[in-house]
């Protein structure tokens, strides 16, 4: 909840970042969990068996709930940046540094946590950015 110290515009642009990141993960989940067929040379590629597109996509989908819930969104970003550092961590091991799909790692990455920071008093309490 927005506090007096703290603008009403900041936490709804937390908000829309999470808001954002959440349809993103659930169509990502989605794709995966209804039609792995399409994910199949992405998959081969990266060394993943084409069978495990469908766990992946629920991973990804419970990961998006337990962040989209208020109650659960700290725990659902702890999830969201495990799975993540675990993609960039794949296309690494591929040789693919500073690769599309690692940029888009980081980039919702940073929005899960920009997001959460910007709308959640506990986390900005927990991690103050202070002196920036």
């Amino acid at each position: 909840m927005p506090t007096e110290s703290y603008p009403v515009a900041a936490v709804w642009a937390g908000r829309l970042f999470s808001a954002l990141l959440v349809l993103a993960l659930l169509a990502d989940g989605a794709v995966a969990l209804f039609a792995p067929a399409m994910l199949k040379a992405d998959m081969d590629a990266t060394g993943f068996a084409a069978d495990s597109a469908r766990p992946i996509g629920i991973i990804v989908i419970v990961c998006a709930v337990l962040y989209a819930v208020p109650r659960t969104a700290t725990l659902g970003a702890i999830l969201i940046t495990g799975f993540l550092g675990g993609a960039i961590c794949t296309h690494f091991r591929l040789g693919e540094v500073g690769s599309p799909p690692q940029l888009v790692c980081l980039a919702l990455g940073i929005m899960t946590w920009g997001g959460l920071y910007l709308r959640n008093a506990q986390v900005r309490r927990l991690l103050p950015l202070t002196g920036l």
